[in-house]
């Protein structure tokens, strides 16, 4: 005889919601962003004020679980307790720390899209109760453009002799020289380069978009170096695959990328270099409209809100670049 564990009211439209993003083709990365923010806003609501139906969940109860996230300490908390014996969030350097803004603004968020979901599209509740709540808008942090000497020193500390480490090289240059995003470098397929007119067709499968990012001189002799070693040590598809022929992931780069930078004290993440990227070609002389397209943005607009962060060093030197008097022979 099967039993079956009884679920309430807003797990299940928890479960069902994820199944309508799951049926929208969002990306692994949004659909796990969602659940976490969901299962653990479900479990609050439950241990808290012992509510299980989403049509008794009320804008109160919302703005007391933001103050909530504010004060609790970072990976407190987990839906899951198996999985925290095997991946023992305790144990991480920055266990209970406070929850940045960021983080809080981002569950916000993901904890409208369920409730507008629940009232727009199914009509499951009568009042939506984020309707009135704010919208929480973290100071941005000024990204410090990375120096050519340390952005040499990171890059020396992968070992090119091996298949990895000239991959993560290659990797590395790619994408500082591209502006193209982590999860497009490593879904990359040799058929999406195009040699002649230094192009790479990104495809993105999630709105079915395409658009082109280009590279330098410099880095289609890489590219052909790299091709030609891959092919006598992989039969892989993907251009940067793992050892067994794969597909790299996403956050197995990431933490390779950022141990290679804590080795000489230079703090990297892959969006940094896609950050960096936008910034040279705009102290270099860039105009904002290509880069939009470049970097697949939906407008000018969301691009200049992205990469508006200079700082005073930055402006000078784009300054001196473009001075009337510096350009004006009088």
């Amino acid at each position: 005889m099967v039993s079956f564990l009884l679920l309430s009211d807003l797990e299940l439209q928890v479960d069902n919601f994820m199944l309508y993003c799951t049926s929208k083709n969002l990306s692994q990365k949004t659909l796990r962003s969602y659940e976490q923010t969901l299962r653990l806003f479900a479990l609050y609501m439950t241990e808290r004020f012992e509510i299980n139906e989403v049509e008794k969940i009320k804008s109160a109860h919302i703005r007391h679980y933001i103050k909530y996230l504010r004060e609790r300490g970072k990976y407190t908390v987990v839906t899951d307790s198996a999985s925290a014996m095997v991946n023992h969030p305790d144990s991480r350097t920055d266990f209970n720390k406070p929850v940045s803004d960021t983080t809080v603004a981002n569950y916000l968020r993901n904890i409208k899209v369920f409730f507008n979901y629940l009232y727009n599209i199914e009509r499951e509740i009568k009042v939506n109760p984020v309707e009135n709540i704010e919208n929480i808008k973290p100071v941005r942090k000024q990204k410090a453009l990375l120096s050519s000497e340390d952005i040499v020193k990171v890059l020396r500390q992968f070992d090119i002799t091996t298949f990895h480490g000239y991959r993560n090289w290659l990797i590395t240059r790619l994408l500082l020289d591209t502006g193209m995003r982590i999860s497009e470098c490593l879904s990359l397929k040799p058929e999406n380069l195009d040699f002649k007119n230094k192009a790479i067709l990104i495809e993105n499968p999630k709105n079915r978009q395409q658009r082109y990012v280009y590279f330098s001189y410099r880095m289609s002799t890489d590219l052909k170096r790299w091709l030609q070693y891959h092919d006598r040590f992989s039969s892989s598809e993907f251009v940067f695959p793992t050892t067994r022929g794969t597909e790299l992931e996403v956050r197995n780069f990431e933490k390779t990328l950022r141990e290679a930078g804590k080795k000489v004290d230079v703090p990297i993440h892959p969006h940094q270099l896609r950050n960096n990227f936008a910034k040279y070609y705009l102290l270099n002389g860039g105009d904002w409209v290509s880069l939009s397209r470049i970097l697949g943005h939906s407008s000018v607009e969301v691009t200049q809100k992205a990469y508006l962060d200079f700082t005073d060093k930055e402006i000078g030197q784009k300054y001196q670049k473009h001075s009337p008097l510096n350009s004006l022979k009088i």
